[in-house]
Order: structure tokens, then C-alpha cells, then sequence
């Protein structure tokens, strides 16, 4: 099932670097260059047919959503929040989480929330009957797993 997951998590990333034309490592100049060349390329305003103004509309969401995957979890992002997310995972202490399909998603009382891939339900269980979430997180999750930020909100009380 993980495998399984991964290689999911493997053709996202793959589509969407491809999709802007990206080898290798994310260069976020490069990346954010190709991505404001793409949107204006398939602005839905910059087309008179209905047709071709709806499939415009779902290329500019895909071109979007890739663009703020790949920068979530390029290296340059991960290496400039490295302390931040240092700081969150130490402490402050688990508020919420979800887990669906390998995907595990926890909001700290910080107001940070991070998604980890390739979370399977075994370990998920483990999670969330261990004496202590945040130590069990810190030791079996939070470092282990490819992660991305995908929202800060209001400090938790």
C-alpha cells in the first residue's frame, strides 16, 4: 500500500514537473519564471470560444495547484523553513489530525499544519494510541516522511 501511495505521490510530482517543463532538482527561479509564463499563456481571458475559455479555466487551476505542490516541497523551501518547522515540531504540541489514504495531516497549537506522505494506517494507529502523539510524531513521523506546509492559522489555544 505504501509503495503504492508513492508512486501516486511520485506521478503527481513527475506531472506537474513535467507540466512545467522542470529536470531534476526545483529551481524555484526557474519554477516561478515557467509558472507566470504558463498562466499567461492559458489565461481563460485570453480566449473568445466557450470551449476552449473552460479548458483554459482547468488548465490555469492544474498550472496553480502545480506550481504550489512543487514549491511546498522544494528543497530550497524546505532548507529556507527548516528552523521554523524545527520549532513547531518541538514545541508545540499536536491540536488536530486526519489521516486518509497515506496521507497524514497535523495542525500543531502553534498553528502550523503539515501534510506527511506516505503515512500507511498501521503507523497512523500507532500515532494515535501512543502515551504521547508529539513524542511519538517526533520520533516515527515528522522527520521520516516527505512533508509540506499547506497552511498557517490562528494560534491554538
Amino acid at each position: 500500500m505504501r509503495l503504492e501511495f508513492e508512486n501516486k505521490i511520485m506521478k503527481r510530482i513527475n506531472e506537474y514537473k513535467k507540466l512545467f517543463k522542470v529536470e531534476g532538482t526545483l529551481d524555484l527561479q526557474v519554477l516561478k519564471k515557467t509558472y507566470r509564463g504558463l498562466v499567461k499563456e492559458w489565461h481563460p481571458d485570453k480566449f473568445q470560444d466557450e470551449q476552449k475559455k473552460e479548458e483554459a479555466g482547468a488548465v490555469s487551476l492544474r498550472i496553480i495547484d502545480g506550481y504550489h505542490f512543487l514549491v511546498s516541497i522544494a528543497p530550497k523551501t524546505k532548507e529556507d523553513n527548516k528552523e521554523e518547522y524545527a520549532t513547531t515540531i518541538t514545541e508545540s504540541q499536536v491540536a488536530d489530525y486526519h489521516h486518509k489514504s497515506m496521507l497524514l495531516e497535523v495542525t500543531f497549537t502553534d498553528g502550523n499544519t503539515y501534510e506527511y506522505f506516505g503515512v500507511n494506517r498501521k503507523l497512523f494507529l500507532k500515532f494515535v494510541n501512543s502515551k504521547s502523539i508529539n513524542n511519538f510524531g517526533r520520533r516515527n513521523v515528522f522527520n521520516s516522511f516527505l512533508y509540506r506546509k499547506i497552511k498557517k492559522n490562528e494560534v491554538m489555544v
